[in-house]
């Protein structure tokens, strides 16, 4: 796609997380998403205007690890919906780009909840959504595992709705090659990305991230990379006020930063890319595929695909419990 303009301003957003609570969950759903609206006005106004802003995993739902299905069920946006219909409206008044994190759910995915990061565009309109691609497993120790559904948790199923396109996407945009991920140290996925014409990636966090791993993104791949994590967060429920907070960083293609966050607090970070002079002297990373193929293709995953296509745990406990006896490694 033909770039509107040679320059483009990029900024990200750190700020609170806080969980919905069940009880009242209308309220305090409006009361994130208020709070959200009103950044994206001051992150417009302060230092002018910006073409695109990026927010972390969460700021509409939060996150608990004592919600089950039945609570995110109720907590879950839709997409499109309310929030992004009020989002777009921003969007639209400031004429930027507006990315974002959220659970969601999908009437095409019954009892599934997703983690989804949205683009929105300067019309208002919802460009893309990109489901999460996988959660990590084995991790968090016993007793807990994540129950929510990521790609590879129900691939077959998803390929077959959505083509295999879709599993990597590339989201070409006339402000650049938008690619967007919520997850953490997996290299193959931002080469992938890179590989399919990535200029920019855009990460989200919620309690913390790696800055070596965002760097690397950038130094291995070439691309601008950026990180939204979630600022220091009183009040909300079940954790510290600084749970893993801030760090929000924005790398340059050559793994040097270009800006970070000098607080854990609620603040903004922007940086000029330009664009137009980047994707002139840019290439895709080259890579001798036909030397590293046959490992990868002899390469078992701990865990198998599609596990989530025939049952969806009810919890962080039985996910746990569900999971236990499909470790391929033991």
């Amino acid at each position: 796609m033909e770039l509107a303009k040679p320059v483009i301003r990029l900024s990200v957003v750190q700020s609170r997380i806080r969980g919905v609570d069940v009880n009242r969950i209308e309220q305090t759903r409006q009361e994130n998403l208020n709070h959200l609206l009103e950044l994206i006005d001051i992150a417009n106004n302060w230092g002018g205007p910006k073409d695109l802003l990026l927010f972390h995993e969460f700021p509409i739902t939060g996150y608990s690890n004592r919600w089950n299905r039945q609570d995110l069920l109720k907590i879950a946006i839709e997409i499109p919906g309310e929030e992004t219909e009020a989002i777009g409206k921003k969007a639209k008044e400031h004429s930027c780009y507006i990315v974002f994190g959220s659970y969601a759910k999908d009437k095409a995915w019954p009892n599934h909840i997703l983690s989804i990061t949205t683009i929105i565009g300067p019309d208002g309109e919802i460009v893309e959504k990109h489901w999460k691609p996988r959660n990590i497993k084995a991790v968090f120790g016993s007793g807990f595992e994540l129950f929510t559904t990521s790609i590879y948790d129900v691939l077959d199923q998803y390929v077959e709705m959505y083509g295999w396109d879709a599993v990597i996407p590339v989201t070409r945009t006339p402000i650049g090659n938008i690619a967007t991920s919520s997850i953490q140290k997996e290299p193959e996925l931002f080469r992938a990305f890179a590989m399919k014409g990535a200029e920019i990636i855009l990460r989200t966090a919620s309690g913390g991230f790696n800055s070596f791993d965002v760097q690397a993104t950038s130094y291995y791949n070439r691309v601008y990379t950026a990180i939204a994590n979630n600022a220091v967060s009183p009040n909300n429920p079940g954790f510290f006020a600084d749970g893993g907070s801030g760090g929000s960083a924005i790398y340059d293609p050559n793994g040097m930063l270009m800006k970070q966050a000098n607080s854990v607090h609620e603040s903004s970070i922007t940086v000029t890319i330009p664009i137009a002079e980047f994707r002139a002297s840019h290439y895709p990373p080259s890579v001798h595929m036909e030397l590293y193929r046959s490992v990868f293709d002899q390469y078992v995953n701990r865990y198998p695909p599609n596990l989530f296509s025939y049952y969806q745990p009810e919890d962080t406990t039985d996910a746990f419990r569900y999971l236990s006896d499909k470790d391929a490694w033991k």
